[in-house]
Order: structure tokens, then C-alpha cells, then sequence
């Protein structure tokens, strides 16, 4: 099994699935399309991961899995902060409010003949709390927010300190829907 994904918390989910999988990320253009919508964004990109990977490195019936994430915000995703300021920005319009994780899950089968690629999108809501200029100071000055979408990490000290309640996968919002991974990956074997 290859998992097209270099981000240690899908390592660690798959792993904790009881999965070893060769780690090979793709190197693919992220960049959205004109008018993509976040659904569709993810789709596409695990999807492309998931070949690109599978076309590469996979031998012969050996499954390949590929997500993305976004965090979106009124209908536009979020991406990870390029700086502190950005990131401050965005668990400012985050603060007191509901959003949305979305996951794209591609798996396929390497090889000719192999099934039909098993591809989904995981929706999961998230409500946090509202947020003082502080808190939002403390949280960016502790360096989390910086490698992630939407600029926190539910499993984190962000997890603890921002999110009211979710609506949905937790799993999702770590950066994979492991329970659907694990049934598409029994229904592809």
C-alpha cells in the first residue's frame, strides 16, 4: 500500500489503522481552477495524487490513497497561512463561527484491469468558540497553526482551546476520514 501523502497525522491514522504503507507524496499543481468550488478543489486533487503516485511507484494491485483537505469559510477555502498575519486573520473570521472540513479521498489499484478508482468527499462541521485578540496572539505565537489549513489543528492545543463542537468524522478534520479509508480500502482488497 502507498499513501500519497507526506503529512504525519494521515501517517499516523494509517498506521493506527493498522496499515504500513510506503509513504510517496505527490508532486502535483494545487492550485485552484477559475470558479473551482472547495468540493470539487479536493476531489480533483486527490484524485490527481492518487494517479500521478499509482502511475510512479505502484506495483500491480498494490492500493494507492490520496487525499486533501481544505478548510472552508462562506463557500472559499482557507489554505495554510503563509505568514503569522494571515494566520491571525484567519481564526479571526474563524472566531465564533461554523465551518467546513472537507476531505477528497482517491484509492485505486495499480496495474491494467485494476477496479474502478473508489473517490469521496467528506464534510464535517466545526464550530469555534469566540476568540480574544489574546487568545489568537497565544495560539499563532505557539507556531501550530503555521503547516495547517484554516490555520489550527483540532488535535492539537487548537483542538482544546478554539473548537466548541463539531458536526461530523473528527477524523476528517485531522486530515482523514480513516473509518471511510478503511471500508473503501476492505471493498478495493
Amino acid at each position: 500500500m502507498i499513501l500519497a501523502s507526506q503529512s504525519p497525522r494521515r501517517i499516523e491514522l494509517m498506521q493506527e489503522a493498522g496499515y504500513a504503507p510506503r509513504v510517496i507524496p505527490a508532486a502535483i499543481d494545487e492550485t485552484p481552477l477559475p470558479g473551482e468550488q472547495p468540493a470539487d478543489l479536493v476531489a480533483r486533487l486527490s484524485s490527481s495524487k492518487a494517479h500521478a503516485v499509482a502511475a510512479a511507484h505502484a506495483a500491480p494491485d498494490e492500493i494507492v490513497v490520496a487525499a486533501d483537505t481544505v478548510v472552508v469559510l462562506d463557500g472559499k477555502a482557507l489554505g495554510k497561512p503563509a505568514d503569522a498575519d494571515e494566520a491571525r486573520s484567519m481564526l479571526a473570521r474563524l472566531s465564533g463561527r461554523t465551518h467546513q472540513v472537507m476531505t477528497g479521498v482517491c484509492l485505486l489499484v495499480g496495474g491494467k484491469g485494476s477496479p474502478k478508482p473508489v473517490s469521496f468527499v467528506e464534510t464535517t462541521d466545526v464550530t469555534f468558540y469566540a476568540l480574544s485578540k489574546q487568545e489568537i496572539d497565544a495560539y499563532v505565537a505557539s507556531g501550530e497553526p503555521m503547516d495547517k489549513a484554516g490555520a489550527y489543528g483540532i488535535q492539537g492545543t487548537g483542538g482544546r482551546l478554539l473548537v466548541r463542537g463539531i458536526a461530523g468524522d473528527f477524523y476528517n478534520v485531522v486530515g482523514l476520514p480513516i473509518a471511510a479509508v478503511v471500508r473503501a480500502i476492505r471493498g478495493l482488497s
